[in-house]
Formats: C-alpha cells, structure tokens, sequence
C-alpha cells in the first residue's frame, strides 16, 4: 500500500462511519419515539454530529496518521474484546430507551437540565478534540507502537486518560441531552466499564511504553482529576 493510499482509504472509512452512525442512531431514537417532533434528540446529535465533523476535518489536515489510528479495529486483547462486546449493550441502552421513554412520557425533564446536558456533550467533545491534538497515538485499539512517547502534556497533565474522561462525560449526560431519565440510570454502568478498560490499558503501557511507569507517579490518577 502506497504511503498516499492509507490516508485516503482511512478518509473514506471515516465518512463512511460517520454517515452509517448518523443513520443509525436516527432510527435507533426515533422508531422507539415514534415520531420525528423530538426536539431533545435534534438538539442532541448537533451537539455531538457538528463536533465530530470539525475533529474529522482537523484529523484530515493536520495528522492523517492519526485519522488511520482512529478507524483500527483488530483488538488482540482479549479482556478489550470483552469490554468491547459490553458496551455494545450499553449504547443499544442509553439510544434505544430515550426514544420509548419520549413516547410513553414516562420523564418529565426541564428545559433547562436538557440544554445543561447538551452544553456537557459539546465540552467533551472539545477535550476528546484536545486530546487529539495533544496525542497523535491515540489509537481507537490497545496497543503501543515503535517510535511512541508516553505523553505528560495538555490534558494528560491532570489524568492519565483524558480520552475516557471525555467519554465518560459525554455518554453519561446525553440520556439527560435526550430527555431521559430512565436512561441515565444504567448510562453509568459506562464508568466501571471505562475504568476496567483503562486498568487493563495500562498493565500493558508500563510494560511497553517507555517512561509510562514514571508518569504514574507523577499524574497519579486515571480518568477522574482528585478521586481515581
């Protein structure tokens, strides 16, 4: 493969996700809603759309290689392909819930917590953006390749992971985005999950990554600034 056909096959596979993601969380909240008059779920995914089209702009012009990482999906680790296979019933959960709770009325959410929770995507998506820009080896599997640095700067100066802390953030408050409290109660099962995942993550950057076991010491949290 020629050195000009990975950046564009990677282009193309990430306009591809990103078109077939749109599709399918539109059916996956409106078919339970029953209808289209759900301003929550609008609001939401131009919370969330209109960021992740400027990250895929920025990937595109700035760090091509990084767009490459991005669209990986063999996992090798098997404890990773089970997390993986959880969260695949989380989301089914916190996108398919909102829309039957719309129908059936059964949260009467204000205005207001709504329009908070979208302000709460938008900013995660921002440090998920951040930590982009900070990390040109944030790759979407585990792993450590040659030439990588352990990096201590930006947002990595407050948690070791600021990726799932953006995660975190922006999955937990989006039941709230779409109006949904019955779906926030089981959206932090994300917490425990990203945790575990992180854990796991990090047995093997110590062993691999270079100066990764003496950044420990000095960010000595995970994904939560003062408590993990």
């Amino acid at each position: 493969m020629s050195a000009n056909s990975a950046p564009a096959k990677a282009i193309f596979t990430s306009i591809v996700r990103l078109v077939l993601g749109i599709v399918i969380i539109c059916a996956m909240l409106f078919w339970p809603a029953g209808t289209f008059k759900y301003w929550q779920a609008w609001a939401w995914m131009a919370a969330l759309f209109v960021p992740m089209m400027v990250s895929l702009v920025f990937l595109v012009k700035r760090d091509p290689a990084l767009l490459e990482r991005r669209t990986r999906t063999n996992e090798t680790r098997t404890e990773q392909k089970w997390i993986i296979g959880l969260s695949t019933i989380y989301f089914l959960v916190i996108f398919l819930v909102p829309g039957f709770d719309k129908r059936f009325g059964w949260s009467a959410m204000p205005v207001w917590l709504v329009i908070f929770a979208d302000v709460v995507v938008i900013a995660a998506y921002f440090l998920y953006i951040l930590v982009l820009r900070t990390n040109s080896f944030a790759s979407r599997i585990i792993e450590v390749e040659q030439g990588q640095q352990t990096i201590t700067t930006g947002p990595y100066t407050l948690v070791r992971h600021p990726m799932y802390l953006a995660m975190i953030l922006m999955m937990v408050a989006t039941p709230l985005a779409l109006g949904s409290y019955w779906a926030f109660i089981p959206s932090l099962a994300l917490i425990p999950l990203l945790a575990v995942r992180a854990k796991n993550e990090e047995e093997l950057l110590i062993k691999d990554l270079a100066g990764y076991r003496e950044y420990t010491q000095t960010t000595r949290h995970r994904i939560f600034p003062g408590i993990w």
